[in-house]
């Protein structure tokens, strides 16, 4: 029944997995932090019991309920330009995804009577890939991003952690084999290991969350990427199935298609408040933009 709802608010789809302790999480997060991955997110840590364990964050929680939507465009920006992230095309998926998680927490409140439970997008420290990758609905890649057979992985995670008892799914296999393509792609080799990315050394960590300067020593390997990076989506063979979406609202201003490298070098921020009204890539603000701009053009 819920996945029934969850499917009809426009998700692709929806896995449920029991709220407990994610052991096999739990020393790679930690290595992970040790190792100073994370460079200046230091907000990843804030918070580690939390990360791994959703009775801290919801009290006498029983499932999580994991939720896939789509995001990959129809059309894409003209290959000679100054790139951003397909995720921002369009309006802050937060806003998109929390609206459909109250409406599917409102649901099942009506259909099964008083559930307590909050909604996570990305906005809480709760490892959304872990959770999906739990409930059934893909594996974790090389790339650490989410795969799925049928779509790839242009879609965002989201969760419902409920005090519900519910029928669980079973994890998937991983299908990545012997492929090397994210490996091999990336330009700044941020992806060091199986599964373990370098957030500090990965594009869209420079271009959105450092908040100096760009290092001098990464120089020319950006390949035009303004702001987020989706070299390591773009190769993966699994992403030869990923499917437009039917949202309305991730839809981008045409501008946003159109524009050249000029037009963004000479962008105002007018023009940038306009094109990005209601875009994720407001968290870089007009003077991160500028400044990656000027990184990539210098």
């Amino acid at each position: 029944m819920i996945k029934a709802e969850a499917k009809r608010l426009g998700f692709m789809t929806c896995g449920i997995s029991k709220a407990e302790f994610l052991e096999e999480e739990a020393p790679r997060l930690e290595k992970w932090l040790i190792n100073n991955m994370n460079g200046e997110m230091k907000y990843m840590e804030n918070h580690f019991d939390k990360r791994l364990d959703p009775t801290q964050l919801v009290p006498d929680s029983k499932s999580v309920i994991s939720l896939l939507l789509n995001y990959f465009p129809s059309e894409t920006q003209t290959s000679n330009t100054y790139k951003i992230s397909k995720y921002a095309y369009g309006t802050d998926y937060h806003f998109v995804i929390k609206n459909k998680l109250k409406q599917l927490m409102q649901f099942i409140n009506t259909e099964i009577g008083e559930v307590h439970g909050r909604a996570f997008v990305d906005s809480a420290p709760v490892l959304d890939k872990a959770w999906a990758a739990k409930s059934g609905l893909g594996w974790i890649g090389k790339h650490s991003n989410l795969l799925t057979k049928q779509v790839g992985s242009f879609y965002f995670i989201a969760e419902l952690i409920v005090d519900l008892d519910l029928e669980y799914d079973a994890a998937v296999t991983d299908h990545c084999g012997s492929c090397t393509a994210c490996i091999d792609a990336c330009p700044t080799q941020a992806i060091v290991a199986d599964k373990v990315v370098d957030g500090s050394k990965c594009i869209s960590y420079f271009t959105i969350e450092l908040k100096n300067e760009i290092p001098n020593n990464v120089k020319g390997q950006f390949e035009d990427w303004m702001f987020g990076c989706d070299i390591c989506q773009d190769v993966c063979p699994w992403n030869r199935f990923s499917k437009p979406h039917s949202q309305p609202l991730f839809n981008p201003h045409p501008q946003l298609l159109s524009n050249s490298k000029k037009d963004w070098e000479e962008i105002t921020e007018e023009v940038f408040r306009e094109i990005f009204k209601k875009s994720a890539v407001k968290r870089t603000k007009f003077a991160g933009l500028k400044r990656n701009i000027n990184f990539l053009k210098d």
